[in-house]
C-alpha cells in the first residue's frame, strides 16, 4: 500500500510520529510537508527529535490570508498526487494543510483518511471548525480519537467507515515521556523546580487577532503573581507588538521549543494555561490542571471529568483559576490505550 501523508503544523507532526513509523513497517510512505509551519523552532526540530522520515516534498507556501494559503496548497498537492498516484491520502486535525490535502485527494477520486476525525466546538467562526468539517465530509476513512468524535460523526449522517481509534497523541506521549525525561535539559536551562511555575501557550487566532482579548489575557497573567513561562508563538509575538502590551517580571518569555522540551515543561508545571487543543490533552494525560483560554473546547470530555476548565479572554476568571482551580474527580480512560496508529494502519491495510 502506498500512502501519502499531508502535514503542515506542530501538531500534526507529533501525530505523524506515531502513525509514519508504523505505516513504512510493511507500507510504503510519502511525506508532504506543505510549509504552513516553516519557522525552524516550529518545524524543523520536530522531524529532528521525533525521528520523523524528513519528508519526500517541501512546498514551502509559508504563511498567508487563508485562500491564498490554501489555493497554492491545493495546487501543488495536486501535482503531486497525479505524479505518485498513492493507494490512500492521510491527513491529520483541521489546519489550511488538513483541508488541502482532503479536497485534492477527494477530487482526484484518490481515498482520503482522516486522523483526529469527529471533533467539534460548534463554533462555526473558527477556521478549525471550517476544516474539520469539510475534511469528515469528504473522507473515506474517519478516524475518531473518543466516543464523544463518533456521536458527533454520526449525528451528521457519517456512519459508514467510522473507527474509535483513540488519539494518536496519546500515542506519542507515552512514547516520548521518558524519552524526555532523559534528553530535554530545558528546567536545568530555565532553572525551574518541579511544580513551581505555571506554563502557558497563546496562538488562536480568536485570541491573538482581537486586542481586547490579548489586553485581557495579558493583564490577567501580569496580576497572577506566579511564575509563569511562555513559549512566545511567533503570531502571538507579532500582535503583542503590535497592540502595544508588555509582560510583567513573572513571566519568562522564551522562543517556541521542540516537542521534547514541551513534555517535560507540561509534566513538570502545576498548572498549564493553554488556548491549544493539543496542550489540553496532553495536560490530561499527565495529571496536570488545565485553564483554556477559550469559550469552547472540542475536548469536553477533559472538562466534563474536572480536570480542564473553560475561562475564555474573562481578566477575572483567568486569575481565579491560577489562583485555584484544582481537580477533584479520579480520571477517566477516554482517549484509548496508546495503541491508536496500529489500529489505524491495521485498518488501512484490511480496506485498501
Amino acid at each position: 500500500m502506498k500512502i501519502i501523508t499531508i502535514i503542515g503544523a506542530r501538531p500534526q507532526f507529533i501525530k505523524a510520529a506515531a502513525v509514519s513509523k508504523k505505516i513504512r513497517e510493511k507500507n510504503q510512505e510519502i511525506i508532504i510537508h506543505t510549509g504552513q509551519h516553516y519557522d525552524e523552532n516550529m518545524s524543523k526540530v520536530f522531524f529532528e527529535e521525533l525521528n520523523i522520515p524528513y519528508p519526500d516534498y517541501n512546498l514551502n507556501v509559508g504563511s498567508g490570508d487563508h485562500g491564498a494559503q490554501t489555493g497554492r496548497m491545493l495546487e501543488k498537492i495536486e501535482e503531486i498526487l497525479l505524479k505518485e498516484n498513492p493507494d490512500c491520502v492521510l491527513v491529520y486535525g483541521d489546519t489550511n494543510s488538513t483541508i488541502a490535502g482532503s479536497l485534492a485527494a477527494s477530487k482526484l477520486l484518490i481515498p482520503v483518511s482522516h486522523v483526529e476525525a469527529g471533533l467539534r466546538s460548534f463554533n462555526m467562526n473558527m477556521p478549525e471548525e471550517q476544516n474539520r468539517i469539510l475534511t469528515d465530509h469528504i473522507s473515506r476513512y474517519l478516524f475518531a480519537p473518543t466516543a464523544t468524535a463518533v456521536e458527533n460523526l454520526n449525528n451528521e449522517g457519517l456512519k459508514n467507515n467510522v473507527f474509535n481509534v483513540g488519539d494518536v497523541m496519546f500515542d506519542a506521549i507515552l512514547h516520548f515521556e521518558n524519552i524526555a525525561k532523559n534528553k530535554s535539559s530545558i528546567l536545568k536551562e530555565l532553572n525551574l523546580k518541579n511544580k513551581e511555575y505555571i506554563l502557558a501557550t497563546i496562538h488562536r487566532a480568536e485570541n491573538t487577532n482581537d486586542i481586547n482579548r490579548m489586553k485581557s489575557i495579558v493583564e490577567a497573567l501580569n496580576e497572577s503573581g506566579e511564575k509563569i513561562v511562555l513559549p512566545l508563538h511567533p503570531r502571538t509575538k507579532k500582535y503583542i507588538k503590535e497592540y502595544n502590551l508588555k509582560f510583567s517580571s513573572n513571566i519568562k518569555i522564551i522562543d517556541p521549543i521542540g516537542y521534547l522540551d514541551m513534555i517535560m515543561l507540561e509534566a513538570n508545571s502545576k498548572k498549564i494555561v493553554s488556548d491549544s487543543g493539543g496542550v489540553q490533552k496532553e495536560a490530561f494525560f499527565m495529571d496536570v490542571p488545565c485553564i483554556t483560554l477559550r469559550d469552547e473546547t472540542e475536548w469536553i470530555e477533559t472538562v466534563k471529568n474536572g480536570w480542564n476548565i473553560l475561562v475564555g479572554a474573562d481578566k477575572q476568571k483567568i486569575k481565579n483559576a491560577i489562583l485555584s482551580f484544582a481537580p477533584t474527580n479520579k480520571k477517566l480512560d477516554y482517549f484509548g490505550n496508546g495503541k491508536a496508529a496500529d489500529k489505524i494502519i491495521d485498518i488501512l491495510e484490511k480496506n485498501i
